[in-house]
């Protein structure tokens, strides 16, 4: 690995055009984020010049107690320098269950057992499976605008059609239901209960309602009420209520888990990302007692379901070691007080210019969201105009000189959207706060000349999609 390191640093564009995916290596040189990064340290990203580049992309939330935290490497070292029994598979071992009784104990008192699996899609796919076998029901219900993951199952849970196109047909007996509408989701519920009077019994019903607490893709917080509505309707329903925590959890909302900002006790919780400090991929399933004997019911069927890595060694050593950090240098409670920081910072930003329509987040999870300027005015022609063209085109002029200008790496919250989302990692300074949020008001303040700032950014954004096509 030293040797690979050392000589071939510099081929990672050429070797992903010719072997992985050259359409993304196309975004990336049209925008102009190529950079050869060769390191990466707490809240930054390390170019082969020595820039650091303040990082709030996070792997989408995957560092949330930084880049490279000693702790945790020390774990996945310490547990490869034991020489473990790992995955003995018809056997157990010890950190996966350490790991369990460590994550239940942080959870509500509505769930009781772990379901080890590997990355947040899995986890989705785990909670839609327990939830049929242990209603008896088929019918999933999930929120539009939802992200839950790019396997099939989650897949078939995704409320953005550009993800969904060209997949199917989908897993059968999922709907969509608006985000935050209580009464939508009580008639979807009903509906249900409807089609269980016929021929097809339990057939009609619904097995479970699958939500982000905060969903991912545009940071949209519910409304006042809605969670606590959803967990009820779902009980008196007899469908599973399910929190799809992979992006919210393990401190991002400034609670461990974020259903607890609402006092939430779930049947399942997703989680991933974040889990294992970025070193391993891990996920987990926490499943209530009655859902989970509802699925694994005698010693024939202690194996309907698994995944072959879930609970390896060295994943639960690397998220018992985030666990200990999280602990240790108090990062939800940080996470907290920079989240209520950077929207005391940038919440005045929607009086302040025409563009901003709305700024909000809740801990270090956090987005601002753009629309056009007033009816009237050679701005609002050149907004409309860019937007038929290519929807979405505005987050770029603030993504892009962030970027360039400030060496802050942040996203576009969804395909063809005009929201910027940011996830920094918890351990972030609070100097680093600060100089995002007077970054990104220059950045807006210069975009907001939309003229001139879509004439430069056209023409930049030419000339480097030419570059990329040679």
């Amino acid at each position: 690995m030293r040797e690979i390191l050392a000589h071939r640093t510099g081929e990672e564009m050429a070797l992903n055009d010719a072997y992985l995916n050259p359409q993304l290596g196309r975004i990336v040189r049209t925008l102009g984020l190529d950079r050869t990064w060769v390191a990466g340290e707490g809240a930054h990203l390390i170019d082969s010049e020595g820039n650091r580049y303040l990082d709030l992309l996070s792997g989408y939330g995957v560092f949330a107690i930084g880049r490279n935290h000693p702790e945790a490497i020390a774990a996945v070292r310490d547990t490869m320098a034991a020489n473990t029994a790992n995955l003995p598979q018809l056997g157990v071992t010890l950190l996966s269950g350490v790991l369990a009784e460590q994550l239940l104990a942080r959870a509500p008192g509505s769930v009781a057992a772990m379901v080890p699996v590997n990355s947040g899609t899995e986890a989705v796919e785990a909670a839609i499976k327990i939830a049929r076998a242990s209603t008896g029901r088929s019918r999933i219900l999930y929120a539009e605008h939802a992200f839950h993951g790019l396997t099939l199952g989650s897949l078939s849970l995704n409320g953005d059609a550009i993800f969904r196109e060209g997949f199917g047909p989908l897993v059968p007996g999922c709907e969509a239901v608006p985000f935050g509408d209580a009464d939508a989701l009580e008639r979807a519920l009903a509906r249900g209960d409807v089609a269980a009077r016929g021929d097809v019994a339990a057939r009609g019903e619904v097995a479970a309602f699958v939500v982000e607490p905060v969903q991912g893709k545009g940071v949209n917080l519910p409304p006042d009420g809605y969670l606590a509505a959803a967990q009820r309707l779902c009980r008196d329903a007899g469908a599973l209520f399910v929190c799809d925590e992979v992006q919210t959890g393990i401190g991002r909302t400034g609670r461990f888990l974020a259903l607890e900002h609402w006092g939430l006790e779930p049947d399942l919780i997703c989680l991933s990302k974040a889990l294992s400090g970025g070193l391993v991929p891990v996920g987990a399933v926490l499943v209530s007692r009655a859902a989970f004997d509802g699925v694994f019911d005698g010693m024939e069927r202690a194996v309907r379901h698994g995944s072959t890595f879930g609970g390896n060694d060295l994943a639960a050593a690397a998220a018992l070691a985030t666990l200990r950090v999280l602990d240790t240098e108090g990062l939800v409670a940080r996470a907290e007080r920079l989240g209520a920081l950077l929207l005391e910072l940038t919440t005045p930003l929607v009086e302040r210019y025409e563009v901003v329509s709305d700024v909000r987040g809740l801990g270090l999870m956090w987005a601002i969201e753009f629309g056009p300027p007033p009816e009237g005015g050679a701005r609002r022609s050149i907004w409309n105009a860019a937007e038929r063209a290519q929807p979405g085109i505005f987050s770029q002029l603030i993504v892009g000189p962030l970027f360039h200008d400030h060496r802050i790496l942040c996203q576009v919250a969804g395909h063809r959207m005009n929201v910027v989302k940011a996830l920094p990692a918890l351990v972030v300074e609070e100097q680093e706060i600060r100089r995002f949020a007077a970054a990104l008001e220059e950045v807006v303040a210069r975009a907001e000349r939309i003229p001139r700032a879509f004439l430069r950014f056209g023409v930049g954004m030419a000339g480097r999609a030419l570059t990329a096509r040679k």
